[in-house]
């Protein structure tokens, strides 16, 4: 039972920089859409300001996706120095 959980949750882990880009992409599409939505819904500088935000999280998003990415790749392959 153990095993199928770690297995289900290894598809919630993101292993490589082509699975950051489509989970990047995903968050972009949908972030335009809202964003697309805010500008029809608050005509204007409130809402070009709105979509500005929205596409913004997801710069931000993007940045820390890659950076956690690299962290944990740099990581893995560090050499582990454990004395006991």
């Amino acid at each position: 039972m153990k095993a199928m959980w770690k297995k289900i949750g290894r598809l919630f882990v993101i292993k490589t920089r082509f699975e950051a880009c489509l989970i990047i992409y995903a968050l972009a599409v949908g972030a335009m859409a809202r964003g697309s939505a805010y500008l029809h819904e608050y005509p204007g500088f409130g809402g070009q300001m709105l979509m500005v935000a929205c596409s913004g999280a997801v710069f931000l998003a993007g940045a820390k996706i890659f950076d956690c990415l690299r962290y944990e790749q740099a990581a893995r392959a560090a050499p582990t120095d454990k004395q006991g």
